[in-house]
């Protein structure tokens, strides 16, 4: 009888992630992917990204969204929300625990000269979504209940 091969165990990460809420209420989006994976093909998230060691996640927050986005956030509101997920990504297994930050932003347009080398060969792209757009998509969108937070956070 053969071993039984043990799953690998997930590196936990905190995450601090950012819905930026332009003043035509619209969220700014990160396209990406499992550059470990193409096949698995992409989805849409918040920009936001690790806490890094002796950093809060509101600090973090703020520098993921400047790296990510090109635009630096003057003031954060939250957290308003927090998740839990496992999932494999660039040949590991990742257990991220993320806080959600609200930021009201003039509209800008994004850039992508912050990304790192990782963030080159997982993201794909930028792109802000109405309210109706994120209700009536039917590409991966995390978390599933986006449409929910960014109408809670343009009604408060």
């Amino acid at each position: 009888m053969g071993a039984v091969k043990t799953p690998p165990r997930a590196v936990v990460r905190n995450a601090a992630r950012v819905l930026l809420l332009d003043p035509e209420g619209r969220v700014l989006l990160v396209e990406g992917g499992d550059p470990a994976d193409p096949g698995a093909g992409t989805w849409w998230f918040t920009p936001g990204g690790g806490v890094e060691a002796g950093e809060d996640a509101r600090a973090a927050a703020l520098r993921e969204a400047f790296e990510e986005t090109g635009h630096r956030v003057a003031e954060l509101r939250g957290p308003v929300a927090r998740r839990s997920s496992v999932f494999p990504f660039d040949g590991r297994l990742i257990e991220q625990r993320e806080l959600f930050f609200v930021a009201r932003v003039p509209a800008f347009e994004p850039t992508t000269v912050g990304w790192t080398e990782l963030e080159q060969r997982a993201l794909a792209g930028l792109r802000w979504w109405t309210l109706d757009d994120l209700r009536a998509t039917t590409a991966t969108v995390y978390p599933e209940h986006l449409a929910d937070l960014v109408a809670e956070a343009l009604a408060s």
